[in-house]
């Protein structure tokens, strides 16, 4: 790059930057101009953003279509769309009752006083959202964003142009820009993003980039919520018919074409049972989207060329260290790739030690109930996990000894679009929640307000020290030392 080119390149960055500062200052100013919409503001907001989304439905479809190479309409709709609306719903029925301030008790030290607990609104989110599902992890935090009466600017993808494009003008219609604003593939560094003192972000991504978006939120102070996937296990007990979880777990993978951070990424299987589950995987996945994948509509695209050839490169390695790979159907010449079945898994592969995000299933037979709760509790704790069994017991024993973001039993992923309970991630997964009541708190400042009673004495605990009501005090609520503890110095 010669010295003109970089020169150029250099004003166009910092014409961005300044763009994205100046919405972001845009944003604080509004806010402090109201710093608490009510109720009634809040639910417009919300009804106006249902009402648009309703609208621009098939349009958004097709836009989305159009960024993956091809998705099926219906499957945006059923995936995108429809979860978005319920979100909205949800939020308008119960929003006066998450707005209202929680009464609770004071001590009884400061008994006579008031206490309660009211819920104000941030002020500024960021919500950074990802590729596999554009519409539905930037729009779902922003109804939890305007529920919890912020304002937000969105940072999308490079990689959805067409998608970014039909979000902007959706929401431009009904959102002046310093209430919400969007901001895409325009951006070339996404640094400059997070970088700005935000009240709140909202991170959807892989673990490697969630540690730098809190890394730079840190130097703000900035809190973080943080969805990042990670290796879901599908757990098939003895007692559970292996043809029904079979069945469930291929349509979980097959999903999105299995880059869903919720979707099963490998199952655990009694060994006895390994030959028929592979089996019915294999022919479930072809009822359910047909031998040639490359010509179904139903069935998407790996997103990009560069997720096709990380998905072959980690088919390739498993191959290469003795796994034994089954495809569910032919691959044609595209991005359309079916379900590919690997055995003989060795802790070394790559797809059991990265999250797989695509069309392939590892099968790890087990032995004993203990081994198959051993091997879960030795991963990084997952977003997800999906328990089969209709032993009452054996299932909650499962669940009392593994962690996970969140839990569906005999099924898979539907936990998190149920919005009246919270979803989110542990440990390497993620941090914190953005649906339901849970995720309205997380985007509140918890406000305590302690109102003192006229007549409270509180003079009687200033000095000097040693009165009688004080002596008292602490004799009541603190006892007497004891003599045998001995001094460290």
């Amino acid at each position: 790059m010669n010295d003109r080119a970089l020169t150029e390149e250099l004003a166009v960055q910092a014409a961005q930057h300044a763009q994205v500062e100046s919405l972001f200052a845009a944003q604080q100013r509004a806010f402090l101009q109201n710093t608490f919409p009510d109720a009634r503001e809040r639910q417009h907001h919300l009804r106006i953003l249902r009402r648009q989304l309703l609208r621009y439905q098939d349009v958004l479809a097709e836009a989305i279509s159009r960024d993956f190479g091809e998705r099926a309409i219906a499957e945006t709709k059923m995936l995108e769309v429809l979860p978005t609306t319920l979100a909205i719903r949800h939020a308008v029925s119960h929003l006066r009752r998450w707005m209202r301030p929680s009464r609770r008790w004071p001590e009884l030290l400061f008994a006579t006083n008031s206490l309660r607990v009211s819920y104000q609104p941030k002020g500024v989110v960021g919500i950074i959202a990802t590729w596999n599902f554009p519409a539905y992890l930037s729009l779902g935090p922003l109804v939890t964003a305007l529920a919890a009466g912020n304002r937000a600017m969105i940072r999308m993808p490079e990689t959805t142009p067409a998608t970014n494009a039909t979000l902007r003008k959706m929401l431009g219609e009904v959102f002046a820009e310093d209430h919400v604003a969007l901001i895409g593939e325009e951006l070339e560094d996404p640094g400059v993003f997070t970088a700005l003192p935000f009240n709140h972000i909202v991170f959807t991504g892989s673990p490697t980039i969630g540690r730098v978006v809190m890394g730079q939120a840190a130097r703000n102070l900035t809190p973080v919520t943080l969805e990042l996937g990670g290796k879901s296990p599908a757990i098939v007990l003895r007692d559970y018919p292996v043809r029904e979880a079979a069945r469930r777990i291929a349509h979980g993978k097959g999903i999105n074409c299995g880059q869903v951070c919720v979707a099963p990424d490998y199952a655990l299987v009694p060994r006895e049972h390994m030959d028929a589950f592979v089996e019915a995987v294999k022919q479930s996945f072809g009822e359910i989207y047909g031998r040639r994948t490359d010509t179904s509509a139903d069935y998407t695209a790996l997103a990009s060329e560069r997720q096709a050839a990380r998905i072959r490169s980690l088919l390739d390695d498993a191959r290469a260290l003795g796994a034994t790979v089954i495809p569910c159907g032919e691959a044609g010449a595209g991005r359309k790739l079916p379900l590919h079945i690997v055995t003989h898994c060795t802790p070394d592969m790559r797809l059991m030690r990265e999250e797989i995000f695509g069309p392939i299933l590892p099968v790890v037979p087990y032995d004993t109930h203990k081994q198959a709760i051993e091997f879960v509790q030795q991963q990084a704790r997952p977003l997800a996990l999906y328990c089969f069994s209709h032993d009452a017991r054996a299932r909650e024993n499962l669940l009392a000894r593994t962690h996970s973001g969140g839990v569906t039993i005999n099924d898979w992923a539907w936990h998190a679009v149920n919005h009246d309970a919270p979803f989110g991630g542990v440990g390497q997964s993620g941090m914190g929640n953005y649906h339901g009541e849970e995720g309205f708190r997380e985007l509140s400042h918890a406000r305590t307000v302690f109102r003192r009673h006229r007549f409270f004495p509180i003079g009687l605990f200033y000095p000097p020290y040693g009165n009688l009501v004080q002596r008292l005090t602490l004799k009541l609520f603190a006892g007497h030392g004891d003599p045998a503890v001995k001094k460290p110095f």
